[in-house]
């Protein structure tokens, strides 16, 4: 997902780190320090358009697992997302990364591997029509119905057991992230004439939005080499 507009400045501005709050955190997530960007899937590669294998037991734990997420991480911030699942690096598995404000200011970080949408309350959470787009439909937006609250449940990438809740624009990312597990993307809750209309505007922005994001590549590896983390030659 791409980034919001700047939302209102709320009482308790503290990040949510995994659902918690933290007195400070970086910029940057750590793991994007740690991480390689990947090319991103667009719109018609088949890994984005079905449901995505679970995260196994014995997958919990394992260095392939962090790193995996490590470069999701370093992915969605060259891309200048907000969130981004597995199926987006080409990988079929159930999980997504997120650094994403809601709508009274406050930053929620974190992974979620696993995710199970809770069953919307029509009552404790209308629907909100709102822009929405995608990193894997490079450059368009569209109004999109989102529900205004958003509960997901899951499990962290060591297996343990973690309960994410967002509203406003965190409430979209976490709903329109685990769609993606699913193997549904924004378009198809789209009627076919905005979908068309979409498709063609990304046709037309796309090598825009990729020279950008190898730009942005560029500035990370550039940080990555000033932290002294390790790069793909090294």
């Amino acid at each position: 997902m791409p980034e919001p507009s700047t939302p209102q400045e709320p009482a308790d501005q503290r990040v949510r780190v995994q659902g918690h709050p933290v007195d400070s955190f970086p910029e940057m997530a750590p793991e994007a320090l740690r991480g390689r960007a990947r090319a991103i899937t667009v719109v018609g590669e088949e890994v984005l358009h079905r449901r995505n294998r679970d995260v196994a037991l014995e997958q919990f734990g394992t260095p392939e697992l962090a790193a995996l997420v490590d470069d999701m991480f370093a992915t969605m911030y060259v891309a200048e997302g907000v969130g981004l699942a597995g199926n987006q690096v080409g990988v079929d598995l159930r999980l997504f990364v997120y650094d994403c404000h809601d709508d009274d200011g406050v930053r929620h970080v974190g992974h979620v591997c696993n995710p199970v949408l809770a069953e919307r309350d029509p009552e404790d959470s209308p629907l909100v029509v709102d822009n929405e787009g995608c990193l894997s439909v490079p450059g368009p937006h569209a109004e999109v119905p989102r529900a205004e609250y958003a509960r997901v449940s899951g499990f962290d990438r060591d297996g343990n057991a973690v309960e994410i809740d967002g509203t406003g624009y965190f409430a979209r990312c976490l709903q329109h992230e685990t769609d993606h597990t699913l193997g549904r993307l924004y378009i198809d809750r789209l009627g076919k004439r905005p979908r068309r209309k979409v498709l063609k505007q990304m046709e037309e922005m796309r090598e825009d939005v990729f020279a950008r994001r190898e730009a942005n590549a560029a500035k990370l590896a550039e940080q990555q080499a000033a932290a002294g983390a390790p790069t793909a030659e090294s």
